[in-house]
């Protein structure tokens, strides 16, 4: 094929079938419950067309072509492939040959039509039905999870069939949802819900739970969707993400829902909804049994809770009816529960029950299945069988002669503050998902769909509604059998499932010990005929309004899908002009328009507008990991990306690159099968490395082929020329043999080679001993940092002269690759005639011959094309280059020149004139500094040597450092570098170019100059993401796990000889708010004893700290994180008695008196004593002990404090020091007077000094405190504790509490404990 004419071959026909490639196409129906683990396969020729596929599965799985959606399988945000695509199978991704995996999805959320005539016709019997729990989305495959041997999981009928729309499950919200889908499914209360207006200038609608339920039934009774998300109802409860994956007791939400609904609704119409629909009330007696007195009361309730297994007993009741009569069954209250009668005045015989008095329209049965063993001390779950009619009569469990007239008794109500007494034991579930068998709740609600056909008492309830929780009290799933009143048929509602079911399904709801699925709650209704359904024409005003607005936002979202579907989105690359540097986009374009559009939109988004013009550039395929362009577009401008991508996918295997030409350039076609190679011209005379030729070569070309290529791209003679690939790091191979092929010798997509090409004797050493050989390799092992010096050096830097850098839009600049606008293959023609010298290091005898403006290398940043820069003095016309913005070359310094003497001769940059240059910020170029000194900067000190990053024990100098720098590695070359901090003066920071073989020592002796001290009164710090320093130490070792563009940072300060450590010193203030004061950075030495380090501490506390103390009144002790401990005696020696590491960390403590610590068996203890009449906590005292008796502390405390020994009793503290705590919590948390004899037993285990030990004295009462005064002191005491960070919680994670906010979310009052 022509390379314009990619896809010709698409039409053509093969002359024989049989050799035609085929393509094998799996598909798997994610949209039923049935199908989802059985797989559709079909065996198509390369040439089918993908509209052709959409056909061959409709047919094969009796859909209607066009009602459903054929995805890959692989990944599974994969967009759907376009049903009205012509391309082959082969182009849009299928391989022949191969098992190609797909899945048929939902059309924009509805489910697929079933393509058969008589698929509504079916009789019920001969369907499959669905009952029970479904995989969650994502998890398709999966229904074994919750296989049971009870039940047969059937297919879920579609959506068409069965009318309803389901609910999404946000992570944990079944039990939500089918609470919604009950109340959806109630028509009174759905009519009433619509009845009710919202007012959108008394309430934010975001907030609103009636109108968001509002809402929610709109789009369940009207949306085409399949299920609807409910993100904006628990949003509107004022539950943030977190919420969704809390799993709680659906009667719990009901209640708390109808409560939120109650308070929301004062004041309106619906005011009594809740009430008239659910509430029922019963009377709560005592009977005597003497004179037959009664005493009682009366409560309202929403809902019945019924015990499946009485207390102690191992029979369960068997049916609803059963526990009925057991809830009404009295108890009698004799012996030590007598009662007292007020007619007989005295404690008597009695009976105790309740009776129901009046029953709801919507009658509520909730089984109390879920239980605790006390044997386990475990809540466990109860699946004993427990049956429920389909209708229910209430009449023998009713006080009749209370039914007739309940609201005349001479009784006080109660149940305004008693309502719901009943459900006392009603419990707060907190679930989690670790069990993913789902356990069944049921709720019975009595429908009153059609029972005024035959005569019923008027206490006859029917079933409407079961709510299943199947699985274990630790987790499971909710979902919900609710009975239609407009056709008497029983649905599952699960999730996004819905289904029709049978009453066989509902009677597995029974549970048993063959399953862990029961009914949990029900609800009945009263029979009587019930009001139908709001059709939508029959809608109020505000709700048709309120549906209108739905139905256009569902229509817009389902267009933005549509568009979402056609828009392929692949990554976009461009080497911009002006920043310099590869951008990187995400470019989004529909797949009808053409590559020429797609340009324009790539130009745009790249902001060239007004930089370079549109026809300069054109959009490459490229893959940017290898840097390699895989191919170009010509002749195909009118081709639609959807083609040229090879149709929508969620992700590409290849980006796109937006190439820049000059104008006076032709962009050069890019062949698929190219390899590219970037060629670096190698100058021996002038040691140098030019910046990268691009070329173009076949993997079957021979090493000759390639060399004559070389030869037409850069003009070198091929018959002198040696090429060198760099495989990989500092890898280099020569290509000598000339009929080899660039694939034998591990050519890739992307290359890197060096060509070198001349007369000169090299050509006959040995590669690894050549000239060629010793600068391609100090080449590869050149890296550049960034290096911070002192804020203030001492000596003056008079002697050296530098240069800023050259600025970024300069053509020479460092980065200059990256940034022009002119194509890769023009700046590298530009830049052979401007090739900058890379300084090679010679031999000994070399450098003493040298001058100071020997070239140096420097090295381009890891993203650069260009290797190396440029050095002074090698061009004439360096300074008079028109691109230069300032005529300047960068300072270089040579170590070799440097060093021998102290008035070293560095490279002294010049300009035209050979004056000194000044810098930009308008200093002279010997005084480099910067008055940065901001308190961050000082602030960092806590954490300069926090860890080391060589773990070895032992900071381990060497005392041949000297002449470890002058071995092989030498290679050194520095200039000026301004980095501005926010004050606007620059940081004093040097740009080193440096091999990284060099040692620790070597590095820092070629520093000295420019730090103006010797090596050994510095100190370097290397600086790791989020500006971590951590000291480097070992002078042997080299910088080689150093890379380029890494930070170092140089600090005063003498570094450590071998056997020396570096100490973080702070004090310890153990009465002060903040106890842990950083104080100074310090060395210690190993065999050094406490006494030597204490007096070598002195001057230096003086002088940095402003503390004039003497050896005997301040003490070292050790430091764990903030907690004091052992108390270091002068005569410990570092290393024999005290264990010391490298960045360790000591306390200081100033002592009032002279150190009364002598001895190691002696042992110091931080007291405090508490005062409860008081409420207050006096300060630290340090007691001293001689051994570890509780008797001596008390003895000790007892002398201290003047309270009696038998009164005082003592408790440990908690947590870190100084163990705070609340001063309302002291008096009864702490564990006070432990029953030890020793302190270094359980439960003190005080065996160490610095432990905290509170005391008080046991008579002494506590303060009263007023309700006011309580909760000042609780926020005062709030306040402390959150500042100081030292509140520790020893509690076990509880269960979140179910919560409506009717505010729109939780308050957090920090007063609060």
């Amino acid at each position: 094929n022509a390379p314009g004419k990619p896809y010709a071959f698409v039409h053509l026909q093969i002359e024989s079938a049989a050799e035609e490639p085929r393509v094998l196409c799996i598909v798997q129906d994610t949209t039923n419950a049935k199908t989802v683990n059985e797989r559709l396969t079909l065996n198509l020729p390369a040439s089918t067309t993908v509209n052709k596929l959409y056909e061959d599965v409709a047919h094969k799985a009796g859909y209607v072509n066009g009602t459903f959606c054929l995805a890959w399988a692989n990944t599974g945000d994969m967009a759907p492939l376009d049903q009205a695509s012509e391309m082959s199978l082969v182009l849009s991704g299928f391989e022949a040959g191969k098992r190609n995996f797909m899945q048929l999805t939902d059309k924009e959320g509805e489910q697929p039509q079933i393509a058969s005539v008589n698929s509504s016709g079916l009789d019920d019997s001969s369907q499959d039905r669905f009952i029970g729990p479904l995989p969650r989305d994502g998890t398709v495959g999966c229904s074994s999870d919750y296989s049971s041997p009870s039940y047969s999981y059937s297919s879920i009928l579609n959506k068409s069939d069965t009318g309803y729309v389901g609910l999404v499950n946000q992570a944990m919200t079944c039990y939500l949802n089918s609470l919604l889908q009950t109340l959806f499914m109630t028509p009174e209360f759905r009519n009433a819900l619509y009845n009710w207006e919202f007012e959108e200038s008394e309430e934010d609608p975001v907030t609103s739970i009636p109108y968001q339920l509002q809402r929610l039934f709109v789009l369940l009774q009207t949306s085409k969707k399949r299920a609807i998300e409910t993100t904006d109802v628990t949003r509107s409860f004022g539950w943030d993400s977190s919420e969704a994956w809390q799993q709680h007791d659906v009667q719990e939400l009901c209640r708390v829902m109808f409560d939120a609904l109650e308070q929301k609704w004062k004041q309106t119409e619906q005011a009594d909804l809740i009430n008239q629909l659910y509430q029922g009330k019963l009377k709560d007696y005592v009977r005597c049994l003497e004179c037959g007195y009664e005493s009682w009361r009366i409560d309202t309730y929403l809902d019945i809770p019924l015990v499946i297994r009485p207390f102690g007993a191992s029979q369960a009741f068997g049916s609803v009816e059963e526990a009925l009569q057991a809830f009404i069954q009295p108890e009698t209250l004799d012996g030590p529960n007598q009662y007292f009668c007020e007619r007989c005045k005295k404690k008597c015989d009695a009976r105790k029950g309740l009776r129901f008095l009046h029953f709801p329209y919507l009658l509520t049965l909730q089984l109390k299945r879920f239980d605790f063993d006390y044997t386990t001390m475990h809540r466990i779950k109860l699946n004993d069988r427990m049956t429920f009619p389909e209708e229910l009569d209430m009449s023998p469990f009713i006080d009749v002669e209370d039914e007739k007239s309940p609201q005349t008794e001479s009784c006080t109500d109660s149940g305004a503050e008693n309502e719901g007494s009943c459900h006392s034991d009603q419990m707060s579930n907190d679930f989690s998902t670790d069990d993913a068998v789902d356990e069944g709740i049921c709720l019975d609600n009595t429908s009153t769909a059609e029972r005024a056909l035959k005569p019923k008492s008027s206490l006859t309830f029917e079933l409407f509604s079961v709510m299943v929780h199947s699985g274990s009290a630790a987790g499971g799933h909710y979902y919900a059998c609710i009975k239609s009143f407009s056709d008497s048929q029983w649905y599952s509602f699960n999730d996004q499932h819905v289904s029709k079911i049978t009453q066989d399904d509902i009677r597995k709801t029974y549970g048993g010990s063959s399953g862990s699925r029961g009914y949990y709650s029900s609800a009945f209704a009263r029979c009587v005929k019930p009001p139908k359904f709001l059709d939508v024409e029959d809608f109020p005003e505000h709700i048709k309004r309120l549906m209108q607005r739905e139905k256009e936002s569902e229509e817009q979202e389902k267009r933005q899908r549509e568009i979402e579907r056609n828009t392929c989105k692949i990554k976009l690359f461009c080497m911009h002009p002006i920043k310099m540097m590869m951008v990187e986009n995400k470019l989004e374009v529909h797949k009808d328009k053409t590559l020429r559009e797609a340009t324009e939109m790539a130009y745009k988004l790249m902001d060239l507008d007004g930089v370079v013009p549109l026809d300069c550039c054109r959009l490459v395929k490229y893959d940017e990991f290898h840097e390699y362009l895989e191919r170009s577009y010509e002749g195909e401008e009118d081709m639609p990306m959807g083609l040229l991508l090879g149709g929508v996918k969620s992700s590409y295997m290849f980006d796109l690159l937006l190439e820049i030409r000059r104008p006076d350039q032709v962009f050069q076609p890019y062949k698929p099968g190219e390899v590219m190679v970037k060629v670096h011209v190698v100058d021996l005379k002038s040691e140098s490395i030019a910046a990268p030729v691009s070329v173009r070569a076949y993997l079957n070309q021979t090493i000759t082929e390639f060399k004559q290529l070389i030869a037409q791209a850069t003009g070198l003679c091929a018959e002198t020329m040696r090429v060198i690939l760099e495989r990989c790091y500092n890898d280099l191979r020569l290509l000598y043999v000339p009929n080899k092929t660039l694939k034998a010798e591990g050519f890739f997509r992307s290359n890197k080679v060096f060509v070198e090409s001349s007369d000169s004797a090299d050509h006959q050493a040995v590669f690894t001993d050549s000239v060629l050989w010793k600068l391609l390799d100090r080449h590869g092992n050149t890296i550049r940092l960034f290096v911070s010096l002192p804020e203030q050096s001492p000596g003056s830097l008079a002697n050296r002269t530098s240069c800023p850098k050259a600025s970024a839009d300069s053509e020479d600049s460092f980065d200059g690759a990256k940034g022009s606008r002119k194509s890769v293959e023009a700046i590298l023609e530009e830049s052979t005639e401007k090739l900058k010298n890379l300084s090679l290091q010679q031999q000994q005898q070399q450098h003493q011959q040298q001058s100071s403006s020997t070239s140096d290398s420097q090295k381009s940043s890891e993203h650069s094309d260009f290797e190396l820069i440029e050095s002074p003095a090698q061009e004439p016309d360096a300074a008079s280059q028109p691109s230069q913005t300032e005529n300047c070359t960068r300072a270089t310094s040579d170590t070799e020149n440097q060093f021998p003497s102290e008035d070293h001769s560095s490279d002294t940059l010049c300009n035209a004139d050979s004056g000194p240059l000044p810098l930009a910020n308008g200093l002279d170029s010997h005084s480099i500094t910067s008055s940065r000194r901001s308190k961050a900067h000082e602030g960092k000190k806590e954490t300069w040597d926090t860890a080391e990053e060589d773990s070895g024990t032992d900071s381990e100098y060497d005392e041949n450092g000297k002449s470890k720098a002058d071995a092989q590695y030498l290679y050194f070359k520095t200039e000026p570098y301004s980095h501005e901090d926010g004050s606007g003066e620059g940081q004093k920071c040097l740009l080193v170019h440096l091999d990284k073989r060099i040692t620790l020592a070597a590095f820092k002796q070629n520093l000295e100059p420019f730090v103006g001290v010797p090596s050994t009164q510095f100190k370097v710090f290397r600086v790791y993401a989020n500006n971590q320093e951590f000291e480097s130490v070992r002078l042997n070792e080299t910088l080689s796990s150093f890379s380029d563009d890494n930070k170092i940072t140089i600090r005063l300060g003498r570094a450590l000889k071998k056997g020396e450590y570096r100490v973080k010193v702070y004090q310890l203030l153990v009465n002060d708010p903040e106890p842990c004061k950083f104080l100074l950075d310090t060395v210690f030495a190993k065999g050094m004893t406490v006494r030597q380090s204490k007096e070598e501490l002195l001057p230096q506390l003086k002088d940095q700290c402003k503390l004039d103390l003497s050896t005997d009144r301040f003490r070292l002790r050790k430091k764990t994180w903030k907690n004091p401990g052992t108390v270091f005696l002068d005569y410990h020696v570092y290393e024999e008695d005290i264990n010391i590491s490298s960045n360790w960390e000591v306390f200081l403590e100033v002592l009032e008196e002279p150190e009364r610590m002598k001895s190691m068996s002696q042992l110091a203890v931080l007291t405090r004593r508490w005062c409860p009449a008081q409420m207050k906590l006096e300060a630290f005292r340090e007691v001293v002990l001689e051994s570890s008796s509780v008797e001596e502390l008390k003895e000790k405390l007892s002398e201290l404090s003047g309270i009696p020994l038998e009164n005082l009793e003592f408790a440990k503290g908690r947590g870190t020091f100084p163990c705070d705590i609340s001063l309302l919590e002291i008096h009864q948390d702490l564990d006070w007077n432990p029953k030890v004899s020793t302190l270094n037993v359980w439960p003190l285990y005080i065996c160490d000094d610095g432990a905290v030990i509170f005391y008080r004295d046991c008579t002494e009462e506590l303060m009263e405190l007023s309700e006011e005064e309580r909760n000042e002191l609780m926020k005062k005491e709030s306040s402390r504790l959150l500042k100081t960070g030292h509140r520790v919680s020893y509690s076990p994670r509880k269960e979140k509490a179910l919560k409506i906010y009717l505010d729109g979310g939780p308050t957090k009052d920090p007063g609060q404990d």
